[in-house]
């Protein structure tokens, strides 16, 4: 067992083998922290937790590869331990298709690909620029936990690496210069708040600790501010001011400042992040603009576009056990969100 999991309580230790779903947090070239959920699945030897993002969309994988310091927030029930990770973060890209045959075996059971509810044919033929990943491995640094959601007024247990630790390190950065970021279509900030309050999803807020390591947190209750939005955040949060990110299940994501008026959380709202077409609906033409991007970005690396195999593969034994937790989890409390990719 790694040695970390040796010091975690076993509820904890469950969580953390079979949620499927984490909140994942980078920090931008300008010290911004942003939070998406995605699927995330520990290495076969517990070493690392790792996640995939899409080649065609790689910001996520080439922020950690510039500042390794990342953190993840896994979740259950209301009544389930909160864990919150400070790591470092390894990129692996140098063997896409070993990448893709992995991320495929390890969400197998994801209404994306699951062969189950998807035809195979139709995800080999369409989905290649989504399968194709970048996967970042993350070694716990830092871990912080709560009983429950209700005990997050209260200091967190916590368990921390020995300082002589050494981590995993990414592949070496590709040569030439990176492809270009579609310019999606985007509302103001204002009207996608409008619509993210309208639909009353969780929201998870972002900042720094004192360390630099970006923490996602849920907050408890937001409310509309003419400049952002009035939050209600758990006392235990492990950061309470700065540059941050307000996420709504990693579609509407507001980027700007927190700071403490009055008692009262304010998040003061600079801009918006564009919504990537996965969260709103593939059009053809955006499958062209990911799939060329892919192709470039292979190309970029020296490596051909991965293939998807002809038959799905089999899934994972960390598989099996998120497929299992999250078949129980949905008779317990359906209606849960999906990860954003």
């Amino acid at each position: 067992m790694s040695e970390y999991l040796q010091h975690l309580p076993d509820n904890v230790v469950r969580l953390i083998r079979t949620r499927a779903i984490a909140e994942y947090a980078t920090v931008s070239g300008a010290g911004v922290p942003i939070d998406t959920p995605t699927f995330f699945f520990p290495s076969a030897d517990l070493q690392t937790l790792d996640i995939g993002t899409g080649l065609a969309y790689p910001a996520k994988a080439e922020r950690a590869r510039k500042n390794p310091q990342v953190g993840l927030l896994i979740e259950g029930t209301a009544e389930d331990p909160v864990i919150s990770i400070a790591g470092r973060a390894a990129v692996r890209d140098a063997d896409l298709q070993t990448n893709l045959i992995r991320y495929a075996a390890e969400t197998i059971f994801s209404p994306n690909i699951n062969p189950d509810l998807v035809d195979w044919e139709n995800t080999r033929q369409h989905k290649r620029y989504y399968l194709t990943r970048m996967l970042v491995c993350i070694a716990p640094a830092h871990i912080r936990w709560w009983k429950n959601r209700a005990a997050m007024d209260e200091q967190p247990q916590e368990w921390r690496a020995a300082p002589d630790t050494l981590y995993p390190t990414s592949d070496p950065t590709p040569a030439g210069k990176p492809s270009e970021a579609p310019q999606w279509p985007q509302s103001t900030w204002q009207e996608m708040a409008e619509t993210a309050l309208t639909q009353k999803l969780p929201a998870h807020l972002t900042l720094l600790d004192n360390n630099g390591y970006p923490l996602p947190i849920r907050v408890r209750e937001y409310h509309p501010h003419p400049e952002g939005f009035r939050l209600v955040v758990p006392k235990g949060a492990p950061w309470s001011q700065g540059k941050a990110t307000l996420s709504f299940v990693g579609k509407e994501i507001f980027v700007g400042d927190v700071s403490i008026d009055g008692g009262a959380t304010l998040l003061r709202v600079e801009r918006a992040l564009p919504i990537l077409p996965l969260m709103s609906g593939v059009t053809p033409d955006a499958i062209d603009i990911l799939m060329k991007r892919m192709e470039f970005e292979a190309k970029r690396r020296g490596q051909p576009a991965p293939s998807v195999p002809e038959q799905p593969p089999a899934p994972t034994e960390g598989a099996k056990l998120r497929l299992a937790a999250a078949k129980e989890l949905d008779v317990k409390a359906p209606g849960g969100h999906a990860a954003t990719e």
